[in-house]
């Protein structure tokens, strides 16, 4: 996450009382939120913070870029669908495009583990060029650390993206209005459930693949279709739908209501997180964005997601409304309906 850009800042109070950092800290939950907003804002910003973007804007001699850095720590370094090296391209180039911008160039670090084998670095290093050049983005320079064996657990890597903000849109939660519907590119939960799975932790076995891509087809697609409508977009990544969306009603003061029979789950997904107790609103996903549009552009909206690679099962899951305010309710298939929170505590640690 980034923090929005200010002109001054203001000396604002700490807020975090947490005795020590946890594992639910980096899950992008409510203690994750509790981390930046109290913490981190307050002594870097000096203020507290607007809604959390997934990239920042800033002028440099009158021209305006995007920026975003992410840090990737999956266990295992290799799963069905793809790999760190490949997620470490996707996350970042992701994160700009849902910020409506088009990635151009990357600097990557590499934390690496003494006594990594050289094959599985350059295995990584090769995932990482090609979906550079599958995602049209250049790597133009990074950095490498070594520390001591059991210290990293084999590699973390670190991406940084710079790119150039699309024309005929602009995003922001303050945007948002009762009777905007809620577009999701595709399925949910693939990559979270498929990373649990590739542990072989669990005896479970499913024909899954991480759904880890660059979205920035899409997201100019839809652009391209509905700029003026298009009011907000988010990659739910660590905390899934649920905390993304909770993260909007939040900062915007409205209500979601989500479709629960339109939100699109593969049953392999759906059948794993009822054996394990998880909610697939919940899970990680690398390779979807949810988007909001101003109702009279969501057919072309959403058409224009179905006909890209990859879009076809994109759906209108939600709507914005006044009520439940602050608050995400998801409609049952069987009439009834639930409120979802944010991601609490970290189910799943170390997916990306």
């Amino acid at each position: 996450m980034s923090l929005p850009t200010v002109a001054e800042s203001k000396p604002a109070p700490i807020r975090f009382r947490d005795a020590q950092i946890e594992m639910a800290h980096g899950a992008g939950g409510k203690a994750s939120r509790r981390l930046v907003e109290g913490l981190f804002a307050p002594l870097l910003f000096g203020l507290s913070p607007g809604p959390l973007t997934d990239a920042s804007q800033v002028s440099v001699n009158g021209t305006r870029v995007a920026v975003t850095t992410d840090s990737f720590v999956v266990k295992p370094l290799r799963f069905p669908g793809g790999s760190i090296g490949e997620l470490a391209v996707n996350g970042t180039v992701n994160d700009l495009a849902v910020s409506a911008a088009k990635a151009e160039a990357l600097v990557v670090t590499y934390i690496l583990e003494a006594g990594l084998p050289t094959s599985v670095l350059e295995a990584e290093v090769r995932a990482m060029a090609k979906a550079a050049q599958d995602a049209g983005v250049r790597i133009v320079g990074g950095d490498t650390k070594v520390v001591e064996h059991g210290k990293a657990d084999q590699m973390y890597i670190t991406t940084t993206g710079i790119g150039h903000p699309l024309q005929g849109v602009a995003l922001g939660s303050e945007s948002v209005r009762p009777g905007d519907r809620i577009l999701l590119s595709g399925p949910i939960g693939d990559h979270g459930i498929t990373i649990l799975l590739a542990r072989g932790e669990l005896d479970l076995e499913a024909d899954l693949r991480s759904d880890t891509r660059s979205v920035f087809p899409l997201v100019e697609a839809l652009v391209n279709a509905a700029g003026p409508g298009v009011r907000w977009m988010r990659d739910p990544t660590r905390g899934g739908v649920a905390t993304s969306l909770n993260e909007l009603a939040r900062d915007g003061g409205l209500g979601i209501v989500l479709f629960e029979d339109q939100i699109p789950v593969r049953d392999e997904v759906r059948g794993a997180c009822e054996l394990l107790g998880l909610d697939p609103l919940h899970i990680a996903n690398e390779g979807q964005f949810l988007a909001v549009v101003a109702p009279e552009y969501a057919d072309a909206a959403l058409n224009a997601l179905c006909l890209i690679p990859g879009g076809e099962r994109a759906q209108v899951i939600g709507e914005v409304r006044e009520q439940p305010s602050g608050s995400v309710l998801v409609t049952t298939l069987y009439g009834g309906s639930r409120i979802i929170d944010m991601l609490v505590g970290d189910p799943l640690p170390r997916i990306c």
